[in-house]
C-alpha cells in the first residue's frame, strides 16, 4: 500500500485553515507552520499534526510538499527559500508582487527541480471547466467577448490593493478560456479607504482573434457577486458562483443579419450540468497527485503570466494618479 504523501502548510490565517482542513480530510497534512502561537496551539489541538513556529524546522523534517499561505508580501521569500532546497511547492495566489520575483521563482524551480504550482483554485472548480469544455464544442461560436465582476464588501487588504487580491482568479480564468495572454491592457480605479490601496478597479483587455475581456474588481459593494459572463457568435454563458444555486446558463441567443438588417434569434435558456465538487480539494489533489510528475495546470509559467498582467494594469492605474 503507497505511503500517503505528506503536506506542510505555512500560513493558518483565513485561507490557510482551509487548506488545512482540506488536507487533513484527504489525509494529507503533515504539518503546520504558524507564527502566532496561540493560533498554532489552537490547529494542533483540532487537527494533531506537527506543528512549527519556524520554516527551517519544517523543512528539516523532509516533507513532500509545502503550500504557502502567508500575506502576498512574504509569496517570494518563503518560495524561494523552500524552491532553492528543490521542494515542491504551492504558493498562494498572487505567486510573487511583481514580475521579475515570479520569473526568478519560475526559474529557480526549473534550476532544482522543485515542482512549483500556484493557487489559482478556480482553474479546477468544476464549473469552470465545463465552461471550456462548451466553448470548446463550438457551442456558443465564435467568442467575442468576456466580462467577470468580483465585488463584496469588506474584505479589505493592507498589502495589497483589490485588483491584487481579487483579479488574480478573473486573469487565470480568461486566459484558460481563450488560450493565450492579452497583447492590449487598460485600466483604471479609485483609492478612498487608504492612501496607497485601491478599492475598486475597471481593466479591459484584448486577446488574440479580437476577444475582449473586462474585470471589475471591489471590496466597496453592497453585495457580493462574482459573475462571469461569455458572449459568442452563436450563443451566451453566465455563472455566478456566489448564488445559492451556482448553475451555468446557456442563453441561444445571436444577432442574425437579413438582408442587411440585423435580427434577434432567440431561444429558451438551457441549465448545463456539471459535476459539484470542493474546487479546493480539486486542485490539492492536483497538487499531491502531480508532485511525481509534471505540473501541467497553473505552474509556474501560468503564475507568472498573471502576475504580468496584474503589473501592468497597476502600472497604467498608477500613471494616471
Amino acid at each position: 500500500m503507497e505511503t500517503k504523501k505528506k503536506i506542510c502548510v505555512i500560513g493558518g490565517g483565513r485561507w490557510g485553515k482551509n487548506h488545512i482542513k482540506s488536507l487533513y480530510l484527504m489525509g494529507n497534512l503533515g504539518g503546520i507552520i504558524e507564527s502566532n502561537t496561540d493560533r498554532l496551539n489552537s490547529l494542533l489541538d483540532e487537527y494533531r499534526v506537527k506543528g512549527y513556529k519556524e520554516i527551517d524546522d519544517a523543512i528539516n523534517e523532509g516533507f513532500d510538499g509545502y503550500i504557502v499561505a502567508t500575506p502576498p508580501i512574504m509569496h517570494y521569500p518563503i518560495g524561494k527559500k523552500l524552491l532553492e532546497k528543490g521542494l515542491n511547492v504551492l504558493i498562494e495566489k498572487p505567486m510573487t508582487l511583481s514580475s521579475a520575483t515570479a520569473e526568478e521563482l519560475l526559474i529557480l524551480s526549473e534550476k532544482t527541480g522543485g515542482k512549483l504550482m500556484v493557487g489559482h483554485v478556480l482553474l479546477f472548480h468544476p464549473a469552470i471547466r465545463k465552461i471550456k469544455e462548451v466553448i470548446d464544442s463550438g457551442k456558443i461560436g465564435n467568442l467575442y467577448y468576456i466580462y467577470s465582476n468580483r465585488v463584496n464588501h469588506g474584505t479589505v487588504r493592507t498589502e495589497e490593493n483589490v485588483f491584487w487580491s481579487f483579479a488574480p482568479h478573473d486573469i487565470s480564468v480568461i486566459e484558460y478560456f481563450v488560450g493565450s495572454p492579452p497583447i492590449f491592457i487598460e485600466s483604471s480605479g479609485s483609492k478612498f479607504l487608504q492612501k496607497n490601496v485601491y478599492d475598486f478597479t475597471m481593466t479591459q483587455l484584448v486577446y488574440p482573434n479580437n476577444v475582449h475581456a473586462h474585470i471589475f474588481v471591489s471590496w466597496l459593494h453592497p453585495f457580493k457577486e462574482q459573475r462571469l459572463v461569455l458572449v459568442g457568435s452563436k450563443g451566451m454563458i453566465s455563472f455566478d458562483d456566489s448564488s445559492i444555486e451556482k448553475e451555468i446558463f446557456y442563453y441561444q441567443k445571436q444577432i442574425v443579419f437579413d438582408n442587411g438588417y440585423p435580427e434577434k434569434v432567440e431561444k429558451p435558456t438551457e441549465i448545463i450540468a456539471y459535476e459539484n465538487k470542493q474546487p479546493l480539494s480539486e486542485e490539492l489533489n492536483y497538487f499531491v497527485n502531480n508532485l511525481d510528475k509534471t505540473i501541467e495546470i497553473s505552474n509556474g509559467y501560468s503564475g507568472l503570466e498573471v502576475v504580468k498582467v496584474l503589473e501592468k494594469a497597476q502600472n497604467i492605474i498608477e500613471k494616471k494618479q
